[in-house]
């Protein structure tokens, strides 16, 4: 996933997309599970994936919809915190999280992405 600018860049370049019709999905830690946050543009958060894809697209200019994922417990190391499963308590959150997700991204490829933040930046669960 650190590398998934390769593959954004090809896609962008063999189909001749703008960078406006790209949305980029992603989990944040530093949103609570259960919010999900549309961006039309800025860093990459310190997410390698993510800086990766804003190196291949040569801008900062790339929409993504933020997933929070919440902060790991205690001491507990963040690359093994996105690793594991998730409880049983934030598996229930999924379903409701990603359907809004979903939405959150036809309305972005239907209306844009000032209409889909105006809608969809919230907490779902």
């Amino acid at each position: 996933m650190n590398e998934s600018g390769v593959a954004v860049g090809q896609l962008l370049r063999f189909y001749q997309l703008p960078l406006e019709r790209l949305l980029v999905a992603a989990d944040d830690l530093d949103l609570p599970l259960g919010t999900i946050r549309l961006r039309a543009e800025g860093g990459a958060g310190g997410q390698r994936g993510l800086q990766s894809i804003l190196d291949h697209a040569a801008s900062q200019q790339v929409a993504r919809l933020r997933i929070g994922i919440d902060r790991p417990p205690g001491a507990m190391d963040a690359a093994d915190y996105v690793l594991r499963p998730f409880t049983a308590e934030q598996a229930a959150l999924l379903p409701v999280v990603l359907e809004e997700a979903a939405t959150a991204m036809e309305c972005f490829v239907r209306e844009g992405i000032t209409v889909a933040m105006n809608r969809h930046n919230r907490e779902v669960g």
